[in-house]
């Protein structure tokens, strides 16, 4: 083995460790805007707490859409919102199906902050089946599988390009990463916003 591999190894770690440092943390939000001031959003977050955000010269504004779960076929990109059962599989509280230029977003499964112990799968779909306590979906992602089930009754939902004029009092929306600024403020460059008065589930 080289005697630069050490010195190589650390050098990475070093250049890791600046990258990660430069990362501002960031803040999921779930609410209903109250007031919008140019660029500036006053929201109202689901436990109450008010809270100002502003959006970026070139926000994406996504408009979270009903859909069906037949629309959800193999080969699709969807995120599950779940809660794990004790069988091991997930229990879907939530699924949203990504737009074909999505594909691949925060791909993965990881913890999710909807309801105390609920995770989130987003993966691609490798089959689906009718089963008796709903359907049956099989997801897969670069790091593993996850079987879901989805009861019957559960929102499906898909993201649709929108625009800044759907950020308006009254609407309701989740911004998934709000970046924390140095001076405290919240940046966004992304608010997805439920359309026909639904609470984006997810």
């Amino acid at each position: 083995m080289p005697k630069s591999t050490p010195f190589a190894a650390l050098l990475l770690v070093a250049f890791a460790s600046v990258a990660s440092a430069q990362q501002p943390p960031t803040v999921r939000i779930r609410g209903t805007i109250e007031a919008v001031d140019g660029a500036l959003l006053s929201i109202k977050s689901r436990d109450g707490a008010d809270m100002k955000v502003r959006t970026t010269d070139n926000v994406a504004v996504f408009g979270v859409a009903k859909t069906d779960l037949s629309e959800i076929k193999s080969g699709s990109y969807i995120g599950v919102t779940a809660m794990p059962e004790p069988d091991g599989t997930q229990k879907a509280i939530a699924v949203h199906i990504f737009p074909e230029n999505q594909r691949g977003a925060a791909e993965g499964f990881r913890p999710w902050d909807l309801r105390a112990n609920s995770t989130m799968t987003n993966a691609t779909v490798a089959e689906t089946v009718q089963g008796t306590d709903g359907q049956n979906i099989l997801v897969k992602y670069k790091d593993g599988e996850k079987k879901v089930v989805v009861p019957p009754g559960t929102p499906v939902v898909t993201f649709v390009s929108g625009d800044k004029s759907e950020l308006k009092p009254g609407a309701k929306i989740i911004i998934f990463a709000a970046a924390k600024k140095e001076d405290g403020t919240l940046e966004a460059n992304r608010v997805n916003v439920g359309r026909d008065g639904i609470a984006p589930p997810m």
